[in-house]
């Protein structure tokens, strides 16, 4: 019933296949090397196919429909003049070095979102392979990519995408891709790439012509669902099935990052997310290694992350926004939009022992009770950060935290982090406090979709601009450009040192056994709301840690909880990390201490000191 689409070159034949239910007639149109029209035949499922010899890489190719429409491939693997151009047959071979490479445990995943336009100077994928000695020095073991289907033109953020199967062709393409997996391999770096599977692009988007790819049964923030769910669903359905397992399969890759799940609206007996999670764990048993599904998630709903026998969805982790609201509350004082439910300090230490804050009481910003619990979930099931493309990005100016707080607070963030039960990831130039902002930026070609882009982030920002701001143009270069790391921060003594933290940070993590486990069980948090102290203390066998968070720019004294002797293992305010705090090397039970302003202090002992 359903079959593989696309073009699929062999070694004496080319096969090409498309999924055109309603169309009367569908013809091939070969544009190179020479021009040339094959009629299609369909079969009795809405599949036109045709198999022909003589076929070379790079052949340019497009279908028309009913004698009319002459269109790209929608599983195209290239588009070499961008999203209204012809597609070109992509060769299957690629010398693969990593044949016994598999990735880290999960539960030991330390994270590193990356745009790659803007990651490096080159903005391209062997700009990304230049600077991973960069990220094995920080000490993280996973990139997770932004979208890299293909977009209008040559900047976007890769939500824009209209061809699931080819890679964006200014960033190296389906070659280029795989070159990075395969360094990032050689090098013990896993790879997740995040897909978007709830919309597509709008301009460039040439689905519907093809057929029922869209439908109005539901509707989504960008426009008609995807047809997960309505008649013709089924080759819709194993269309991005497909285009999970050719990331996994073909291009090596570790995992995906599911985008904005709760906009993917299917009300079928098994969900499309259900399906994925069979598919993945058939590939893990067929190929003998492990994949990752991570998913966003607005709805706090454990469902997502539950197995399949316990009619979940089976995702292997989610992304927990909360987390993120609540530490940003806290140190940016900011209230609006969504952050009207957070700014207490309880509700970090809620996600500290539950993930979701909010897991069943009245949320003020949605006017509901929201959420459902999560405790008995293990840690390493949720991603967590204190930055990221979308809590950046979607702020009028793109403004990073550097640009808001202060150096101690950005160490407390840092620490609240990469200490923390749940799986950490730094969004790009985090690690040394990057203030080159990352803005919202496309590069469509239709001047209204132009137009009508720019009016929405205005309309989006009225209040702003009343203050006197001017939202910056998405469309233009300049904001594109504006959005690049810079790559001399080692030039800045504080940014190094702010790079040598996280560093530090990240080697405490992996290497002390407290804070390898993700069992809750084996960890409890206090918080002394009066003073805005959260205290986290984690054990693992014989080996005991504590950290003690001041989440506010005031000193505050306390009394040691803990029985037994206590050696002081890390002091965010220490002389070496840019401070002048002067802290006590040993505790004991009722030893008074102070807390730096923002400080961070990390304890341990073991089970003979307390006896």
């Amino acid at each position: 019933m359903y079959r593989p689409v696309g073009a699929f070159l062999q070694a004496d034949a080319c096969e090409f296949t498309v999924w055109a239910p309603l169309a009367e007639t569908v013809s091939l149109e070969l544009s190179s090397p020479r021009v040339q029209s094959v009629p299609m035949h369909p079969d009795a499922w809405g599949y036109w196919s045709v198999t022909l010899p003589n076929i070379k890489e790079g052949t340019r190719y497009a279908f028309l429909l009913d004698s009319e429409l002459r269109r790209p491939d929608p599983a195209s693997r290239h588009q070499p003049e961008g999203v209204h151009g012809d597609s070109a047959v992509v060769g299957p071979g690629f010398a693969w070095n990593d044949q016994h490479w598999q990735a880290p445990p999960q539960k030991d995943w330390i994270l590193y979102e990356l745009h790659v336009g803007t990651f490096s100077p080159e903005g391209t994928f062997a700009g990304v392979i230049q600077k991973l000695d960069h990220l094995l020095e920080l000490g993280v073991n996973v990139l997770e990519i932004m979208p890299v289907a293909q977009f209008p033109g040559g900047r976007n953020w890769g939500y824009d995408g209209v061809y699931p199967f080819a890679v964006q062709h200014s960033y190296g393409g389906a070659r280029g891709l795989k070159q990075l997996v395969d360094a990032c391999h050689a090098k013990g770096l896993a790879v997740i790439l995040d897909v978007v599977y709830n919309h597509m692009g709008p301009e460039g988007n040439y689905l519907r012509d093809f057929g029922p790819y869209f439908t109005d049964k539901h509707h989504t923030p960008w426009g008609q669902g995807i047809n997960f769910d309505d008649k013709h669903c089924d080759p819709v359905r194993s269309f991005f099935l497909q285009n999970a397992r050719m990331w996994l399969e073909e291009f090596h890759l570790d995992g995906l990052r599911l985008d904005a799940i709760h906009a993917i609206r299917d009300s079928s007996a098994k969900h499309l997310l259900r399906e994925l999670s069979e598919m993945k764990a058939e590939l893990e048993a067929q190929n003998e290694r492990q994949y990752i599904l991570i998913g966003e998630c607005d709805l706090n709903d454990v469902r997502y992350l539950d197995p399949t026998e316990r009619n979940g969805f089976g995702l292997d982790a989610q992304w927990i926004d909360e987390f993120h609201h609540a530490l940003h509350a806290l140190t940016t004082h900011e209230r609006m939009g969504y952050y009207e439910d957070f700014g207490d300090s309880g509700q970090l230490l809620a996600a500290f022992q539950r993930a979701f804050v909010y897991n069943g009481q009245y949320s003020p910003h949605r006017k509901r009770r929201f959420g459902s619990d999560a405790s008995h979930l293990p840690t390493w099931r949720f991603v967590n950060f204190a930055q990221n493309h979308d809590q950046i990005g979607n702020r009028m100016m793109g403004d990073r935290l550097a640009t808001t707080l202060s150096f101690e607070a950005l160490k407390l963030t840092a620490a609240v982090l990469l200490l923390s039960p749940y799986l950490p990831m730094l969004f790009m130039g985090e690690e040394w406090g990057e203030d080159t902002p990352f803005m919202y930026f496309v590069s469509h070609g239709d001047p209204d979709l132009i137009e009508a882009v720019r009016t929405g982030r205005k309309r989006e920002f009225a209040y702003f601009q009343r203050e006197g701001h001017e939202v910056p143009d998405p469309q233009s270069e300049k904001t594109f450009q504006g959005s690049k790391l810079n790559w001399e921060y080692a030039n800045d003594p504080q940014k190094r040192l702010l790079w040598q933290y996280h560093r530090e940070l990240i080697r405490l993590r992996r290497e002390h056994p407290a804070l390898g486990t993700g069992t809750r069980d084996a960890m409890q948090f206090e918080l002394d709301a009066s003073q805005h102290l959260l205290e986290m203390t984690r054990t693992h066998g014989e080996h005991r840690l504590c950290a003690v968070f001041n989440l506010t720019q005031t000193t505050r004294s306390t009394l040691w909880p803990h029985t037994g002797h206590w050696r002081l293992l890390h002091n965010a305010g220490d002389a070496q990390w840019g401070g002048s705090a002067s802290v006590p090397e040993q505790l004991k039970q009722t030893d008074a201490f102070i807390v730096p302003p923002y400080g961070v202090l990390v304890y341990e002992t073991t089970t003979a000191a307390t006896t």
